[in-house]
Order: C-alpha cells, then structure tokens, then sequence
C-alpha cells in the first residue's frame, strides 16, 4: 500500500511528458555534465550551440536596466517639440488624437489642452539630427554622445500595472517569467558566489505604485531564475545573517542536513524545484560572505564618490544603486536592474520630475563614465526607460509654470548605451506634438504601428526585449520553456530586433 501511494505522489508531480523525457534525457544530461565541465554548462545554461554556449557570437556580457517606474515624460526630458509653443492651451487637433482611448483620469475633461514643455532643450551634435536634452538632465547630457535615443517606442497597455508587467515580462497577464529570468535560464551565471540576477529599489520622494516581486520573479520556471532583491537597510538579502548564536560551522552542518532530506525528497518525486531549492540554499550560503563586501562602499575612493555625487554615500539612493551596479558588473553578475519609483506626474509633473530627475541624473551619468573608464561599457548593455510616455495635453489645470500629464502609450522615449549599440545618434521621431509615431516628413504614421509586423522607425516593447536577448548572444524565437503543453519565450509570437541601432 506504501508503494501504491507513492506512484500516486509521483503521478501526481509528473506529466506523462515529463516522464518520457526524464527517462531519455537523465544520464545523458549528467554523463554529458561531467564532460563538459561546469563552467561550458554555466555559460550556456546546458544547451549544447555555437559561440560557447549563445545561438550568435554576443556583443554584451551583461545588461544593467535603469527603470523609472511611472511613465517619465518624453515631453519634458527628451523629445523637443518647439511647435507645441505655439499651440499653448489650444484643444489637441482631433486628427492627432485619431480616436485613441485615454485614461478614466481625463475622460471626463471638456478639451484637452496641448501642453507644451516648460523646459529648455540643448541639442549635442553628434550626427545630422542630433541628441536633444532637457535641462533637467545637465549630467546625462554630458554623455549624449554615448546614447542610442529611441524616440518611437511604444507598448499595448495604457495603466501602470499591465504596462510594466508587459515589458518586464512579455505579457500584460501575471505569471511570466521576467526579463531577467529569461537570461538566467538562457545564460547560467558567471559567479558561482552571487546570484545571477540581481534587483535594487533606489530611495524616491514619491513612491505613488507598487512594485510586486513577479516583476523580476521566475513565472512558471524553476526559483532559482527569479532575481535577488538588495536591501539598503539591514541584512542586503533576507535572513542572510545567521541567527545569534549559529556559526557557521553550525550553519553548514544544517545545510548539509536539509540538502541529504531534499535529495532524498527529490529521488521520490523528480520534483525538479527541490533541486532548484538546494542551489538556492547553497548559493545563499555563499553569499554570506561575497555580499558584505560587495555592499561596502567604503573600498571606492573620493574621485569615485565625485563621479556618483555625494548621494551616492547614501545607503539606498539611486547613485549608490548604480555604484553597486558596476561593482555587480565587475564581479560577474549578468543581469543588474534599478528600479526607481515615482514618475507618474498627473498633477505637479514640475515638482516631482524635478526632484525625480535630481534623483537619477547623476548617477545615470556616471554609470557610464564608470563604465567607460573601466574599459566596461563595450560589453555592458544599459538600458533606460520606463512602462510608457506622458500625454502631449495636460491633465487638468494648464498653467505654464506647472501642469500634469496622463498616461501615453503611443509614444515615449527609451535609450540605450555600449554593449553593441551605436553611440550618439537618435532613432524614429514622433509628430509636431509628440503624440504619434511619425515618418521622416513628421506625419503621423497610418494605420498606427502594430506588435504583429513590424515598421521601420519604430520600437514596440518586444522589439526592445528582443535586441536585448540579441545583443547577449541570444536569438528571442529560439530561446524557449515548455509550460503546460506550449512552448513559451519572452517575445511571444513577436519581436524584431533593432538592427539599425546595433554598431
């Protein structure tokens, strides 16, 4: 009777799939391990392709992903639009609008009043068109000459959650594998003594949404893909401390214990997750002693903290997310993401962008002069950005000292830097009100740009992830994960990738 209920556990943990293929694949998988040693299985997460491991030689090693969370402002930050001036408090001509859905925040306004940037704009010529920058961002400016601006992005979804939860994962439904999962399956790890996906909340003034743990979680994969958050505050991860009176000695001594429990827990049920729950609890381990002195700022010298900014002293602040970021590079770790809440200026858009940009210019800034100086940026893909733009009208009162913005998907801007991109130039523009995706010749592009084929001069949010995947050596269509019968990716049935941007 015993037995009769474990081939019922066993049924009930294993599809009929999954027992074929573990039947066929288990020796081989492990002959196949010790003979190819651990580091080529490191690097190509098990998957026997050329280029080491990658389905084409990689521009980038790693990526380092800046998201301000919220919807920043194209409108105030990037995309020049000197017409708008003189339509100052006009109702935004309805061909432009073109019956596109607006949020229930300014459904209900009478008109929609053109809102023109109250910013000036300096333009650093770096090619026939050139890089434009708000004067809210004077220390990215400086490095303009190293930035791939798209202008012509653009996403599916018009409210927060769905929109993030899109470009971080591919899907506006819960429960996908984030970006970052995607490349710890695809690409294994290159320090055994740190996690391969790392996540940290920098410090803002106005923290309006959420952020959920699935936004860098693992979906349906196994746990050991989901990105580890770093803490500014106590322990840099959960209970990596031990308890008081627990050495380490006595710390390994348990883990040994519970690591013999799940083996014997695995051999009875194939459950691949206990197997993904012993990597964690040997890696979390490790880290008790890589982390502490990862997180100690004190090694970096003064010019470092005058590169960053004085902010970047500050357990927590976005400089500091960014310093530890390059640490985080310089040690191996693949896939760095700084999350910076805050950007969705309905109201007082001058207040908050203005402290908001006060928050990350500096150290974005600095970021890739670090890089750079370091002989890094050429194989570190940085990538900023957030869910969606803002609206080219204000959303109630239009004073020209102040206004707000709504949420807009049509367009926003994006920008990227080294790890194979070109430096210095601008991609795709959008109409006289920043509004649309627009052609050469500034007229909005009709029908308007769609996910299921693709328009030169734009960049859908598959798109991105996709040159992202293809700038690491990764082909978006073949890197896949089978889940309840379907092969799934993180492009879904989309995706191009932006080869005009790549040098």
């Amino acid at each position: 009777m015993k037995h009769l209920e474990t081939f019922r556990e066993l049924d009930l943990n294993m599809t009929r799939r999954q027992l074929f293929g573990r039947s066929a694949l288990g020796l081989g998988t492990a002959a196949m391990s010790q003979m190819l040693g651990s580091d080529a299985m490191a690097k190509g997460a098990g998957k026997l392709l050329p280029h080491g491991g990658l389905h084409h030689a990689p521009k980038a090693k790693r990526v380092i992903y800046l998201f301000m969370s919220g919807g920043p402002s194209h409108h105030d930050l990037w995309d020049y639009k000197p017409k708008m001036q003189e339509m100052f408090g006009q109702d935004l001509p309805e061909h432009i609008r073109d019956g596109q859905r607006i949020t229930g925040m300014t459904a209900g306004q009478k008109t929609l009043p053109v809102c023109p940037s109250k910013y000036k704009f300096t333009k650093h010529e770096n090619n026939d068109r050139g890089v434009w920058v708000s004067e809210l961002l004077p220390h990215t400016a400086t490095v303009a000459k190293e930035l791939c601006v798209v202008h012509s992005t653009f996403t599916d979804a018009i409210n927060h959650d769905p929109a993030i939860t899109y470009i971080q994962t591919g899907s506006q439904v819960p429960g996908r594998p984030s970006l970052g999962a995607w490349l710890s399956y695809g690409l294994g790890s290159m320090n055994e003594d740190l996690p391969g996906y790392v996540v940290m909340h920098a410090r803002t003034k106005h923290p309006e949404q959420s952020l959920f743990g699935r936004l860098w979680g693992s979906g349906f994969m196994p746990s050991e893909h989901q990105g580890t958050l770093m803490r500014s505050q106590g322990d840099p991860v959960l209970y990596l401390s031990n308890p008081a009176g627990v050495s380490r000695e006595d710390r390994r001594a348990q883990l040994d214990a519970l690591n013999a429990l799940n083996k014997v827990q695995h051999s009875r049920f194939g459950d691949p997750e206990i197997l993904s729950r012993i990597k964690q609890h040997e890696l979390a381990y490790r880290m008790q002693a890589s982390v502490p002195e990862l997180m100690d700022l004190s090694q970096e010298d003064d010019k470092t903290f005058e590169l960053y900014g004085e902010e970047a002293r500050k357990p927590g602040s976005f400089a500091a997310c960014c310093l530890n970021a390059r640490r985080l590079a310089e040690r191996g770790v693949r896939n760095i993401q700084i999350f910076h809440r805050g950007w969705d200026a309905h109201g007082n858009l001058v207040g908050e962008h203005g402290n908001q940009c006060k928050d990350i210019d500096q150290g974005s800034a600095a970021l890739i002069k670090d890089l750079k100086r370091l002989g890094m940026l050429d194989e570190t893909l940085v990538v900023w950005g957030g869910e969606f733009g803002r609206t080219a009208y204000s959303q109630g009162r239009l004073r020209k000292d102040n206004y707000g913005r709504d949420h807009h998907p049509r367009c926003f801007t994006v920008w990227m830097a080294g790890g194979g991109i070109k430096p210095g130039i601008t991609y795709g523009q959008t109409d006289d009100y920043g509004y649309n995706i627009a052609h050469p010749d500034g007229t909005p592009m009709r029908p308007k740009p769609s996910r299921d084929k693709w328009t030169p001069g734009t960049m859908h949010v598959h798109d991105l992830n996709a040159t992202i995947l293809h700038l690491l050596g990764i082909d978006h269509r073949k890197l896949t994960y089978r889940y309840q019968g379907r092969d799934f990716r993180l492009t879904d049935i989309h995706g191009h990738v932006m080869k005009d941007l790549l040098s």
